[in-house]
């Protein structure tokens, strides 16, 4: 089976607020979706984490090395994007295409041998795995009224992040964390994103250290990106000296960028991007060697439908992954699928196990998103 061609659709329309300093429009683009066609008529879905524009002028450098390709060998297929155009720099748009690409020849994958691609990963661990409402900050008593509504609807494990928190005071920081703990109760998990990944994110060390104490009394779970992404020296200090587990890693990308943090000793958490990263190909090998250095691996999924069927088959494929990112509240992961996803009485999703992602979108809601396109037809590209 060859790789025929490849066909790109940016999602707009309905894009949810990020709580970033400049803050999202509904019609900004910042998720791609990817098809991969092949020449037995079989399609792979993937997801990209990165402006149509951006992922189109990825792609004319990368469909050439892709076309007639073996589709059923993601991982060599990958690596010999990812050593091709290296010299263009790791990470950024040619990494995060090369992912969307990676999550659709896996799904491609599972097609062709009738497999969940979790199997294919690695071998089933796991058929259901806890999912996390995720949940930008607000003014307490808003927080706590959306929280209680998600609890209602059957979660067990929250996050609450970005926002006003760090940036108006300690004292609104607490007040914020104190509603969402009684929203969700004393034996829920509930973490907490600073957003240090935001553009105008003034927290520093002693800001963070102070934080994580404050966020120690209220039992959270971790506090996620609570300085500058490329901190390592501070992260591993605070690692060192915080009363909770600290994560991070959400817009590194590759492998290579994870290994200082790493070496450092700077996560108990780390949270790849598996629509950025380079794919499941690139976050297997981040989980393994997250593993060999004693960090927990959670994947980060504030993205789409397609992005959260690739971490569930990851948490399927994966010995120690217990968690996954549900972004409340998004058009693009509730509105694009053929079938509405269900919490079972635990507060768990099921894992699919048809073939590839066993994901299957609604192409008429997928239209409505990506002004019209058809991925299914490589001809309209």
């Amino acid at each position: 089976m060859r790789i025929r061609g490849i066909r790109v659709a940016g999602l707009r329309g309905g894009t949810p607020a990020g709580g970033w300093s400049e803050e999202l429009r509904p019609d900004d683009v910042v998720h791609t979706l990817v098809a991969v066609h092949t020449d037995e008529g079989l399609i792979g879905i993937g997801s990209v984490f990165t402006h149509e524009s951006l992922v189109r002028g990825a792609l004319a450098v990368l469909e050439p090395l892709c076309l007639n390709e073996n589709a059923l060998e993601p991982e060599r297929v990958s690596e010999k994007l990812h050593q091709n155009t290296f010299w263009m720099g790791r990470g950024g748009s040619i990494t995060h295409t090369i992912s969307g690409i990676d999550i659709a020849l896996w799904d491609l994958f599972g097609q062709a041998t009738g497999q969940p691609v979790g199997r294919l990963l690695g071998g089933r661990y796991r058929d259901r795995v806890m999912p996390y409402a995720s949940v930008l900050m607000d003014e307490p008593a808003r927080l706590a009224e959306e929280l209680a509504e998600l609890r209602g609807e059957g979660f067990r494990a929250y996050k609450i992040g970005w926002g006003p928190f760090g940036r108006v005071s300690a004292a609104e920081d607490e007040r914020i964390v104190a509603a969402a703990r009684e929203a969700v109760g004393p034996d829920a998990l509930l973490a907490v994103d600073a957003g240090g990944s935001d553009a105008d994110w003034r927290g520093d060390y002693k800001w963070a250290l102070r934080t994580s104490h404050m966020l120690a009394g209220y039992a959270v779970a971790w506090f996620e990106e609570a300085l500058d992404p490329d901190a390592v020296e501070d992260f591993a200090l605070l690692r060192r000296e915080a009363p909770l587990p600290i994560s991070g890693g959400e817009v590194l990308t590759r492998r290579q960028a994870f290994l200082p943090f790493f070496q450092a000793g700077s996560f108990d958490i780390v949270q790849p991007d598996t629509t950025k990263v380079g794919g499941l190909s690139e976050s297997r090998r981040i989980a393994y060697a997250a593993q060999d250095h004693g960090v927990r691996f959670i994947p980060h999924g504030w993205n789409t439908a397609v992005g959260l069927a690739a971490d569930l088959q990851l948490a399927s494929g994966l010995a120690e992954v217990d968690l996954v990112e549900y972004k409340t509240g998004s058009p693009y992961i509730d509105e694009i699928v053929a079938e509405p996803w269900k919490l079972d009485a635990d507060g768990m999703l099921s894992i699919p196990n048809g073939p590839g992602l066993g994901l299957r979108l609604d192409f008429d809601a997928v239209a409505r998103f990506t002004d019209g396109a058809d991925l299914r037809r490589l001809e309209s590209s």
